[in-house]
């Protein structure tokens, strides 16, 4: 069994089968039940535990120490992974929520709780879902307005709690509409 100092060790000299082992494979679960709990832009959980990677990895302007560099352990390795990708995703929140304030007003599109696509046609429709760059966002409004499910069967076809669900549709529906503005839809 190798230890937390050993698998810290390996990451920092970037041996890939260690990082293989451990961040993408023994640790997967705990990755996926954040990705699957919290807000990230990652389309697929691989994506989200290569951005844990790349955060863990960088070095602080400050300190010239990356996060995984100043692990102490004084806890399992483990536990400080999840609490690091846990606290990834609420900066990734909070960082929404300030942008969020400071954006015009003008955003009444986004604030409707569903989607109005009856006036566009339908092959304009798939046009712009293979133009989203999320493939969870592109499911969603798949499942919610073309095959016009309730929010509760999305939810349950997605595997998302509904907290969850509520805040990945509003994203869903934004990166929709903007998807049809840039294709000249909207």
């Amino acid at each position: 069994m190798t230890s937390d100092q050993e698998i810290v060790q390996g990451i920092l000299s970037r041996d890939v089968a260690i990082t293989k082992q451990y961040l993408y494979i023994e640790y997967y679960p705990l990755f996926k039940s954040v990705w699957n709990k919290y807000y990230t832009d990652c389309s697929s959980c691989v994506e989200f535990i290569n951005t844990i990677y790349v955060y863990i990895m960088t070095p602080n302007p400050q300190t010239g120490k990356s996060p995984l560099e100043s692990f102490g352990f004084r806890c399992h390795f483990v536990l400080w992974l999840k609490i690091v990708a846990e606290n990834y995703c609420r900066q990734l929140f909070h960082k929404r929520i300030e942008l969020a304030d400071s954006e015009p007003t003008d955003r009444n599109i986004h604030e409707t709780s569903t989607l109005n696509i009856s006036s566009i046609n339908h092959s304009d429709i798939e046009i712009v879902l293979a133009q989203m760059p999320n493939m969870r966002y592109r499911t969603l409004i798949r499942y919610r307005y073309l095959e016009e499910k309730s929010n509760e069967e999305t939810a349950q076809l997605l595997g998302m709690s509904m907290d969850n669900y509520y805040n990945k549709h509003k994203l869903a529906k934004e990166q929709f509409v903007m998807t049809l503005k840039k294709e000249g839809i909207c």
